[in-house]
């Protein structure tokens, strides 16, 4: 693989036709990257498309005394691992979402809250008093650590896991008043 400087340069200028060109030279070299990297043709296709798209808006970050062909290839490694990172996070919220559809409610509370819509819900954690109410948002919600919720709310670790503590029993006791009465109305 042979790439000019000139060729470069007027990739640099957007010059769609010397855009083109490199992408002809370039493809089988970054093809062969991208198939070692992935599991089937339609995706190596996929990232040596994006690649090269980051390669061009990147060009004018490349430096002529390092060689062409391994700045590329850095490029596309980059972005096969970007992806990859990209596949394992999705993956990861499917298996959630999957295990999550598959739980059984086992409890009265359970079956209450699978009745209840987020307005319902949210009324029930407004209850909660101040502080207790945006650790159980933070923790629950956004999902921030006890060191992070410390951090923004200037209390120690400690005292944020209490208020979580505090929070979720404080829920329960809720749901469980909310479960005897529907009990009793049936």
């Amino acid at each position: 693989m042979n790439v000019d400087l000139d060729l470069v340069t007027a990739c640099i200028n957007k010059e769609r036709k010397a855009e083109f060109e490199l992408y002809k030279i370039t493809y089988s070299y970054l093809m062969s990257i991208c198939i070692r990297y992935t599991k089937n043709q339609d995706k190596a296709k996929e990232v040596l498309n994006i690649g090269f798209t980051k390669a061009l808006f990147n060009l004018d970050k490349y430096r002529p005394e390092i060689p062409f062909k391994k700045w590329i290839r850095k490029v596309m490694i980059n972005t096969l691992i970007d992806e990859f990172r990209k596949e394992v996070n999705v993956q990861k919220n499917i298996d959630f979402v999957e295990n999550y559809k598959d739980y059984q409610f086992e409890n009265d509370n359970n079956e209450v809250l699978a009745k209840m819509n987020a307005d319902q819900i949210h009324t029930l954690i407004c209850q909660l008093p101040p502080v207790s109410q945006k650790v159980f948002n933070l923790s629950v919600i956004d999902g921030y650590n006890h060191k992070e919720i410390g951090d923004l709310l200037n209390i120690t670790e400690s005292t944020s896991r209490w208020h979580l503590n505090f929070s979720r029993n404080r829920l329960k006791e809720m749901l469980q008043k909310l479960a005897s009465a529907i009990k009793i109305n049936v």
